[in-house]
């Protein structure tokens, strides 16, 4: 079955089954979670390549040159696949970045990954297609199943920022290995995206991704 976010249900369950958790719901305020519902599936796929491993700032740079080279837009799989690396190297991506995303282009325009399936399909499976590309690890394929189609129940056990939120409230001495988050949050399932919200939240009251 999939179930995708409802913050009402979530709080009323966060708050109820961990008092910690509960202290930062208060903290924070109102749950402004939203799915990003701008573009499609592709497009934020190559956001969040571009986004791997600099800044946001630095990101909203490239991803802003990118568009630009399209019209103020984003590409198409085929576009991509018919831009020079020379004018990719020209909006600011990487050599490897660049990799990725002609992986990712080809397989979509091959037909081999089949976004407009994905609202329908189990977290697992996406979370399987999405990896099989070049550059997509677990954590993008998380966040991809959050922030864009807004999946209910997800918990990237391995951001470092979901982690230090937790040594930070739970005051832990170090950070919490992946294993120790799953743990800690199977309390909040089936509602762990709203509880992951929170947590990066409460890092500095704005949101890390």
């Amino acid at each position: 079955m999939i179930v995708r976010v409802r913050p009402a249900v979530a709080l009323r369950h966060l708050r109820a089954a961990d008092p910690t958790l509960a202290k930062i719901i208060a903290a924070v305020g109102p749950c402004r979670f939203k799915p990003r519902a701008e573009g499609t599936h592709f497009d934020a796929i190559v956001r969040s390549i571009v986004y791997q491993q600099i800044t946001g700032k630095a990101a909203s740079t490239i991803l802003g040159r990118l568009h630009a080279h399209f019209g103020g837009r984003a590409p198409t799989a085929k576009e991509l696949l018919e831009t020079s690396e020379e004018e990719l190297r020209g909006a600011g991506l990487s050599r490897q970045k660049q990799r990725y995303m002609r992986d990712l282009a080809e397989r979509t325009a091959a037909g081999l990954v089949e976004f407009e399936r994905f609202d329908d399909l189990p977290d697992e499976q996406i979370v399987a297609e999405l990896t099989a590309i070049k550059g997509i690890g677990p954590w993008t394929a998380q966040i991809f199943l959050m922030f864009r189609l807004g999946r209910a129940d997800v918990l990237p056990v391995a951001d470092l920022g979901i982690q230090k939120a937790i040594q930070r409230a739970w005051r832990m001495r170090k950070l919490p290995k992946p294993a120790q988050v799953a743990k800690l949050g199977a309390r909040w399932a089936p509602h762990r995206t709203v509880a992951s919200w929170y947590l990066w939240r409460s890092l500095d009251g704005e949101a890390a991704i």
